[in-house]
């Protein structure tokens, strides 16, 4: 069956609301429509291209959409269209008087036979027979008797038996598990729906959805995701920016991206800056405060920096000039105590050196691995010469490497064919490898998620899913 449909919205009067008889559909005008990004369209007429442009994809559309009334209206009967965007094709019915509705599909397993020719046999009946009980008449009985002793037999009443009965601790329950299926907010199914044709989403928005779902989960008590390349200008710092900020973004907060290295780290310059100039230092030297039953969780926002935007804390490292303090096993025990203390998901930047026992002690807390790289080959061997460590370390380090997410970033715009052979280098041995296109966002300066290119956040949502899989 067809969805519900429902009129374009339009000044002028419009004509009753009846269904749009699919059968006065024909073979022309074969016309299909491309939404672009930019706003600018294209509207193939029977091979005849119509170019649009708009202020906004709101405006486009409608012209599209009013281009589309016009054509029907020249022919004098109903039209189909495929419109495709970013969230992938549509077929739309259009009809003289202004109406639409989506292209019914098919329904699985109900496709009619192929005209034969030939009619079809009419059905052979079947019929069951069923043994009649079996007395045996007394020996000395005659034929006659005999004969009524089976007769009475098979007309007797057969009692049917009682149903089984069954423990109550295995009845189902009588409420749906199944969830609504919202429908289409994005693209031109999107631009349907809030105009009241109720559209389902397409099947890249099915996919986001599901992501964002993935993503928005919480789990029983902290998780901790360590991101590590042992090469400086792998992309760690945005790797563990847009991690920590997709995850608050979409699962309400709670969630501390930690500057691990033991030098002077880069995660505090491209965040944003609280009111105080506190680093993980004040924290170790508070810590005893900071652990103790009388401590709330408001105590932490004095060496903390917030992201108003993204929702999320950034714990900074040692930026002294004249600093000497190097961290140790034993203090990053005490950081990750802390942390764990407030807050529910924990996003690590591990540095570049990779043998001290600072080190070890993060790989030993983390849950979940990602190994982030760029399109450049250095980056991708020191991503692959770590997991190859890691999985001769131990037990539990070999786990994360197996489990390991690997995120590749283009570094130069047009390297999408070298991400992909790097992906797939690396996709034989680890859990997950997602692709993120080059963004001039993520070049320098402070990372504002919002941003990023629609395609960049896209990615980032896939790959912060696939981390939370490993959750």
């Amino acid at each position: 069956m067809s969805e519900p449909r429902t009129t374009v919205p339009d000044p002028m009067k419009e004509s009753p609301l009846m269904a749009i008889d699919q059968s006065l559909i024909q073979t022309k005008p074969v016309l299909s429509a491309i939404i672009n990004t930019d706003n600018t369209g294209v509207l193939t007429i029977d091979g005849q291209e119509e170019n649009f442009t708009a202020a906004d994809p709101g405006q486009l559309r409608t012209q599209l959409m009013t281009r589309l009334f016009e054509v029907a209206g020249e022919h004098g009967r109903p039209v189909r269209v495929s419109t495709m965007d970013e969230n992938g094709l549509t077929g739309l019915l259009i009809s003289p008087d202004r109406q639409v509705e989506p292209e019914a599909e098919p329904e699985p397993g109900n496709t009619a036979p192929a005209p034969t020719g030939q009619p079809e046999p009419a059905p052979v009946p079947v019929i069951e027979a069923v043994p009649a009980p079996v007395q045996t008449a007394p020996p000395d009985a005659g034929k006659k008797e005999a004969t009524a002793v089976v007769a009475d037999a098979a007309q007797a009443p057969v009692e049917s038996a009682p149903a089984t009965r069954r423990a109550l601790r295995d009845a189902e329950s009588f409420l749906s598990t199944q969830a609504a299926v919202q429908p289409a907010t994005t693209g031109f199914r999107g631009w349907l729906a809030s105009v009241g044709i109720r559209v389902a989403p397409s099947a890249a928005e099915v996919s986001e959805r599901a992501d964002i779902a993935a993503v928005s989960q919480h789990w029983a008590g902290t998780r901790t995701i360590m991101v590590a390349n042992r090469k400086g200008g792998a992309n760690k710092t945005p790797t563990v920016k847009n991690i920590a900020a997709t995850f608050a973004r979409h699962g309400g907060g709670g969630v501390l991206a930690y500057d691990g290295n033991p030098e002077v780290g880069t995660l505090g310059w491209r965040t944003e800056q609280g009111g105080h100039n506190s680093t993980v230092l004040d924290v170790l030297e508070n810590a005893d405060q900071l652990l103790s039953t009388e401590a709330v969780s408001g105590h932490m926002a004095r060496y903390v920096h917030h992201q108003p935007a993204d929702k999320f804390d950034v714990l900074r490292s040692d930026d002294s000039l004249v600093g000497t303090h190097v961290m140790t096993g034993d203090d990053v025990e005490v950081i990750h105590r802390v942390a764990a203390k407030y807050y529910r998901l924990i996003v690590m930047d591990s540095g570049n050196v990779d043998r001290g026992s600072d080190w070890s002690a993060m790989i030993g807390q983390a849950n979940q691995l990602v190994v982030p790289t760029t399109t450049m080959e250095d980056r991708a061997e020191a991503a692959l010469l770590l997991l190859k460590a890691l999985h001769e370390r131990d037990e539990h380090a070999a786990k994360l490497a197996e489990n390991a997410v690997v995120i590749v970033s283009e570094w130069q715009p047009g390297e999408t064919a070298v991400a992909e052979r790097i992906a797939d280098g690396f996709r034989p041995y680890v859990r997950e490898v997602v692709t993120v296109p080059f963004d001039p966002a993520l070049k320098s300066g402070r990372i504002v998620h919002d941003a990023l290119t629609k395609a960049s956040r896209r990615a980032w949502l896939r790959a912060t899913a696939a981390v939370a899989r490993g959750l």
